[in-house]
């Protein structure tokens, strides 16, 4: 009976710092769940402004930044996804490292490639994330000019 409640604790040992790494991605879906609705509003504006046919701005400057609207929200749409498949990785991981213990099975292989995967998709995600950051600000440094 010890030796299994050791098993146990040591499984939940291991399965502790994967949530970690789950409270970090977190973070990061709830940044990116902010850029985009940042996103999503200021469409609204500049399609109500051009239905409105508003003379304030140019049409074409209108068109130009609603282009780059959607190209920032593909990016930040497809970076959500892969954070949260990381997410979903990160879990099975803890899952399968925990099954593993109490049924006492190899899962080594098994949770090292979820890992590597989970890794992976954070890797995407944050690249992702880059690059709607970089449109930003090229955009911004060409509207000062």
């Amino acid at each position: 009976m010890p030796t299994q409640i050791s098993d146990i604790t040591h499984a939940i040992q291991l399965a502790v710092a994967p949530v970690f790494l789950l409270t970090a991605i977190a973070t990061l879906i709830n940044v990116l769940s902010g850029r985009l609705s940042r996103i999503v509003d200021r469409r609204r504006v500049l399609n109500g402004r051009l239905a409105a046919g508003s003379p304030t701005e140019p049409v074409a400057d209108d068109l130009e930044e609603l282009a780059l609207i959607d190209s920032r929200g593909r990016l930040i749409y497809h970076a959500m996804f892969f954070a949260v498949l990381a997410a979903l990785l990160v879990c099975i991981v803890v899952a399968v490292a925990f099954l593993g213990a109490m049924v006492a099975f190899s899962v080594a292989k098994s949770v090292a490639a979820l890992f590597i995967f989970a890794m992976l998709s954070m890797i995407v995600s944050l690249a992702l994330f880059l690059r709607e950051v970089f449109l930003v600000v090229k955009a911004r440094s060409q509207r000062w000019r």
